[in-house]
């Protein structure tokens, strides 16, 4: 703006600062479809749009970790570090999704059972998070085990490499805790209103026959 330009003259942004925004016009719709593919995946596997969306609602905080290591590595977000939460959005979606089977699982053998009172709810969900926990601690050593390397590595390539490995490293500290403790305790509270409503659909037409 400060610059007198003779005729004919102009300036113009190019190179890697033009490679950006041509990145970052397509990942506009990329991570969006990425997202609903994820959605429908959810609600594919689950047919219940609440289940799906309780996971979804608790991506962002599994993407948690890999924001405070791009912070603490003084990272730019780049589409590098884009790829790679995407790449992290699909892990953590993975968690919640095998937490959530061994939540239902444990709770659909209490029902079975005849189990059906709170404190059986709490049980089942100790249960199946519990039952998650060695799984996942194998799951989170091979990732890290893979992507350590990557993120200490040197030479051609490395720079781009590291920014996509970064958000997995990083998120491998919270999805990991978001699956354990943040989606049984949602999980939790949403059978609770539900068998808080069931109470009282029953109790509505017993008030009616009474009246």
């Amino acid at each position: 703006e400060q610059v007198d330009l003779p005729p004919g003259y102009s300036v113009t942004w190019s190179g890697q600062f033009e490679f950006l925004e041509r990145a970052s016009a397509k990942l506009k719709v990329v991570v969006p479809f990425t997202l609903l593919i994820i959605l429908v995946l959810l609600y594919l596997t689950f047919k219940s749009f609440g289940e799906a969306l309780l996971l979804m609602a608790t991506l962002p905080f599994a993407l948690v970790g890999g924001i405070w290591l791009l912070y603490g590595l003084g990272y730019n977000l780049s589409v590098a570090g884009v790829v790679g939460f995407i790449a992290l959005a699909g892990v953590a979606a993975e968690f919640g999704v095998i937490m959530l089977l061994y939540l239902k699982q444990a709770w659909s053998a209490r029902i079975e059972q005849g189990l059906t009172s709170e404190d059986d709810l709490l049980d089942a969900i100790r249960e199946g998070a519990v039952l998650r926990v060695r799984p996942k601690a194998m799951t989170v050593a091979v990732i890290l085990a893979g992507l350590l390397p990557i993120m200490w590595g040197v030479g051609t390539g490395s720079e781009v490499m590291q920014r996509i490995a970064a958000p997995m490293v990083g998120g491998m500290i919270t999805a990991p805790l978001l699956s354990m403790f943040v989606i049984p305790a949602a999980y939790y509270l949403m059978r609770r209103r539900r068998k808080e409503r069931r109470a009282e659909d029953k109790l509505v037409p017993s008030r009616a026959d009474a009246a």
